[in-house]
C-alpha cells in the first residue's frame, strides 16, 4: 500500500514538475508578501465592487433579463462580455505600465516575477477596482440574462487563477490550431511577469498580435516547455528554462 502511494506521489510530482514554467522561480519571501497584499486587496475590492453592484442594481441602472433564454442568446451575451473585457483589460493594462500610473497602481503586482495562484490577488486595491469595475459597467450598459451572469463570475476567477498558476497544462498543438491559438495560456501571461513589456492580454492574444506586443520568442518557449514535459524526468534531472 505504501509502495503504491509513494509511486503515485512520485508520478504526481513529476507531472507538475515537468510543467512548471519557471522551475526555479518560486520564492517563499515573495509568497509571504503576496499573502499579506492579497488579504488587503481582496477585502477592499470586494467591499467596493460589492457596493457598486448593489448600487447599480438597486438604482435600476442595471436590470437583468429574467425571461427564459436560449443557449445561443446566452452564448452571444457571454461572447460580448468576454471580448469586451479582453479589450478593456488590454488597453488599461498597457496604460498601467506607463509612469506614474505604474508606480501608483501596477508595480505591486509585478513584485512576483514568477507568478503563482496567489499572485492573482496580490495587487494594489486600485488595480482590483479598475479590473473588477468592468462588470458593473458592463451590466449597466447591456441588459443580460441571469444565466449569462452565472458564467461571467466563474470566468473571472478561473482565468485569473489559471494564468498566474505557474504551470502549463494546455497541449502542444494549442498555438498551432486556428481555433485555439487566440486564447491565452499560462505561459503567455507568465512571460508578461518575467519580461514585463510583452503579452498584455487578459483572456486572448488578439490585441497583442494586432498591436505587436507578443514577446518574439513566446511560441518557441512554449514549444520548448511542451517538449520538456514529454521527456521522462528523474528526481535529479535539471529542468531547462527558456532564455
Amino acid at each position: 500500500m505504501f509502495l503504491v502511494i509513494g509511486l503515485l506521489v512520485s508520478v504526481f510530482r513529476g507531472f507538475f514538475r515537468a510543467r512548471k514554467i519557471q522551475p526555479n522561480g518560486f520564492r517563499w519571501r515573495t509568497f509571504r508578501n503576496e499573502m499579506f497584499f492579497a488579504v488587503i486587496s481582496l477585502t477592499v475590492s470586494a467591499t467596493v465592487i460589492g457596493y457598486l453592484m448593489h448600487l447599480v442594481t438597486s438604482k435600476g441602472w442595471a436590470v437583468f433579463n429574467h425571461a427564459p433564454a436560449s443557449g445561443w442568446v446566452v452564448g452571444l451575451e457571454y461572447a460580448l462580455y468576454f471580448l469586451g473585457f479582453d479589450t478593456y483589460f488590454y488597453w488599461f493594462h498597457r496604460l498601467m505600465h506607463k509612469e506614474p500610473i505604474y508606480s501608483w497602481v501596477h508595480k505591486l503586482h509585478h513584485y512576483s516575477v514568477s507568478p503563482n495562484v496567489l499572485t492573482t490577488l496580490s495587487v494594489n486595491p486600485l488595480e482590483s477596482l479598475i479590473n473588477g469595475g468592468f462588470v458593473p459597467l458592463f451590466i449597466t450598459l447591456f441588459t443580460v440574462h441571469q444565466s449569462t451572469m452565472a458564467l461571467i463570475t466563474p470566468t473571472n476567477i478561473i482565468m485569473g487563477l489559471y494564468v498566474h498558476c505557474g504551470y502549463e497544462f494546455f497541449p502542444r498543438w494549442w498555438h498551432k490550431s486556428w481555433a485555439t491559438k487566440w486564447f491565452i495560456t499560462a505561459t503567455f501571461h507568465d512571460q508578461h511577469h518575467r519580461y514585463f513589456n510583452f503579452n498584455y492580454g487578459g483572456y486572448t492574444t488578439i490585441w497583442d498580435f494586432i498591436c505587436g506586443t507578443v514577446r518574439p520568442k513566446f511560441l518557441a518557449d512554449f514549444e520548448q516547455l511542451k517538449a520538456r514535459a514529454r521527456r521522462p524526468l528523474t528526481p535529479t534531472a535539471p529542468l531547462p528554462q527558456p532564455e
